[in-house]
């Protein structure tokens, strides 16, 4: 009998072959999915944008600035936009339409401050890197095939820079931003100061930050999407490998981020079997909230900041950054102030060192309530639907602590370029998790697997002298 290898991921039969007239053998499982079935490959505009996520070429067409990311965004756009249109990507749902609200008010907010040629030109780079990069994730990962071929991809790009990161941080020479710009213009190096002996690495970025943000984002899905179905000893090597390409950023943000993920794969290992481990900790997360906000001078923000940073002075910085911050945003809380500059003292530098508060400061508050609206309404439906498919509930969790890791950093640092596509992507890739039903458990799984049998009643087989009397 031949066996067709295009079986359903999630299909209890998937999992067997046929041996035989009536006989099946188990197949094993190989990071997580069945053996016999068909992986659908990843697209290529998707392996493209992945690839050129980390090249760090510098193309300019007049004033315009192509990074190779954009082209492959370009390209994939208007087919993201048919297929998600369609309902080809699954039904339209509030995270889409927040996403294409932020990017709307983002150009309509230049257009006001700047006028039209500034609307066109950067409303539509937001535009393209916005929506594109995060329906290149809704509308091209549709399964956990593609889910876990994204995440085996991301896993090698970080493998090939981690011995270029080791020696940056040993020697502080940029060998792999080096290589690159033998070809065409990159990003100018950084100037890294020293940390516990070391230098802090810039790999294929425009900052420290930004490489430890990109190569940590990944952590949990490796150790959970990739690893899962593998020995410890692999999974546990393959995790040690993104951990240490992100921890030599040696930066504050992208390393909480790091134990954040940690952590929250710790306790989920911990109480695997336990279904209320979540609930658990968002009432540990509560009560120290509220012991921090009644036992200290500070706000529950300037305590964390202050406290776990590397430099005293980053951390105050980023303090005041949100004070004056936000009094910008509250004097500017339509349009913003564009690319002109904000509210904040002469002495004080311009960055925006918090993702967060960036676009109410930028294109007004409006902005900001769409971008974390649409972060938030995709995080929720997710972690509040109900699965009991081993698999998809892996994935899930890998998914939601990745989001949970990129949420922390964001109060601390600002994304962009390579580091802002990627994390979109990754906030769409996810989407696919909401969509079809409920699996069956495994119990159900069972029963289905076994053949069906006729019922027969109880009274046709059993004589009516020897049934109890009915209670009355």
């Amino acid at each position: 009998m031949r066996v067709s290898a295009r079986l359903h991921v999630n299909s209890p039969r998937s999992r067997l072959l046929t041996n035989g007239p009536g006989r099946s053998v188990s197949t094993p499982l190989e990071g997580g999915l069945p053996a016999t079935v068909q992986r659908k490959p990843l697209p290529w505009l998707v392996v493209a944008f992945l690839i050129c996520v980390f090249i760090p070429w510098l193309w300019t067409i007049g004033p315009l600035l192509l990074l190779p990311y954009r082209l492959v965004l370009l390209v994939g756009f208007l087919p993201c936009m048919f297929l998600w249109l369609a309902g080809k990507a699954g039904k339209i749902r509030a995270p889409d339409v927040l996403i294409l609200l932020y990017c709307l008010w983002c150009t309509i907010s230049l257009f006001v401050v700047h006028g039209a040629q500034t609307g066109l030109q950067s409303g539509g780079i937001i535009v393209v890197e916005t929506a594109g990069a995060y329906f290149f994730g809704r509308c091209f990962i549709r399964g956990p095939e593609q889910f876990y071929a994204m995440t085996r991809l991301l896993f090698v790009i970080v493998a090939i820079m981690l011995p270029f990161a080791l020696l940056e941080a040993v020697t502080n020479t940029n060998i792999i931003l080096g290589l690159f710009s033998k070809v065409f213009p990159t990003h100018v190096e950084a100037v890294k100061e020293a940390r516990w002996g070391l230098r802090r690495v810039q790999g294929v970025f425009e900052h420290p930050i930004l490489f430890g943000v990109s190569c940590g984002a990944i952590l949990a899905l490796v150790h959970m999407v990739l690893g899962g179905g593998k020995s410890a000893a692999k999974r546990w090597s393959a995790t040690l490998v993104v951990f240490t390409a992100a921890f030599l950023s040696l930066s504050s943000g992208p390393i909480t981020a790091l134990l954040a993920q940690v952590s929250l794969v710790f306790w989920n290992w911990l109480l695997a079997n336990d279904a209320r481990r979540w609930r658990y900790l968002w009432t540990i997360a509560l009560s120290f909230y509220t012991f921090i906000a009644v036992a200290s001078n500070q706000s529950v923000f300037e305590f964390l900041l202050t406290n776990f940073s590397f430099e005293p002075a980053s951390a105050y910085y980023r303090v005041i950054i949100w004070r004056f911050g936000s009094d910008s945003a509250l004097n500017h809380p339509f349009f913003g102030v564009g690319f002109g500059r904000w509210d904040r003292p002469s002495w004080m530098p311009p960055s925006i060192d918090m993702f967060w508060l960036y676009h109410a400061i930028l294109f007004g508050i409006p902005a900001a309530v769409f971008m974390m609206g649409g972060f938030l309404t995709i995080y929720m439906s997710i972690a509040f639907r109900k699965e009991t498919d081993e698999q998809r509930l892996r994935y899930r969790t890998a998914y939601l602590i990745v989001m949970t890791g990129y949420f922390l950093v964001g109060w601390t640092v600002h994304f962009w370029n390579a580091t802002y596509v990627l994390f979109l992507f990754l906030l769409g890739s996810g989407s696919w998790l909401l969509d079809g039903g409920a699996n069956p458990g495994p119990s159900r799984q069972r029963a289905l697997d076994r053949p069906s049998r006729p019922r027969v009643s109880a009274k046709a087989v059993t004589p009516r002298a020897v049934l109890p009397p009915k209670r009355r």
